[in-house]
């Protein structure tokens, strides 16, 4: 029974371990990607903290998260918002609106591609 509990205590210790590394590199490429969108930086402040991130990443993730955190919310929200306006842009390109389907049913039915009835159910599918 003892060495379960000894198997038992590892099995928790390499989870927890995996875990806080898993952590440790979202938080480093959350740091890099901040890093790289801020415009307010000069490039030579950039590959300082890009240096310093490499050869003690610890203590300067922990720095940087002080000194720069604030702005890391707002730098992130503001691409979303970007990402989110151009979805809807692209969204509102593709859809159309109904009265372009209704025209584009109403060229076909003028054309004598299709009948009546296909146009009524075209016309009752743009309006739905």
């Amino acid at each position: 029974m003892p060495e379960f509990w000894s198997n038992l205590g590892n099995v928790i210790w390499y989870t927890l371990t995996i875990i806080i590394f898993v952590s440790y590199l979202f938080a480093l490429l959350t740091i890099f990607s901040d890093l790289f969108r801020d415009r307010e930086l000069s490039g030579g402040v950039k590959a300082v903290w890009v240096v310093f991130l490499i050869f003690f990443p610890l203590l300067t993730a922990l720095v940087y998260l002080i000194v720069r955190g604030g702005g890391m919310g707002a730098r992130a929200q503001a691409q979303a918002e970007k990402a989110k306006e151009a979805t809807d842009d692209y969204i509102r390109s593709v859809a159309g609106s109904p009265a372009d389907e209704i025209a584009r049913a109403k060229a076909l039915l003028d054309a004598g591609t299709i009948d009546a009835g296909e146009y009524e159910a075209l016309k009752a599918k743009a309006l739905a």
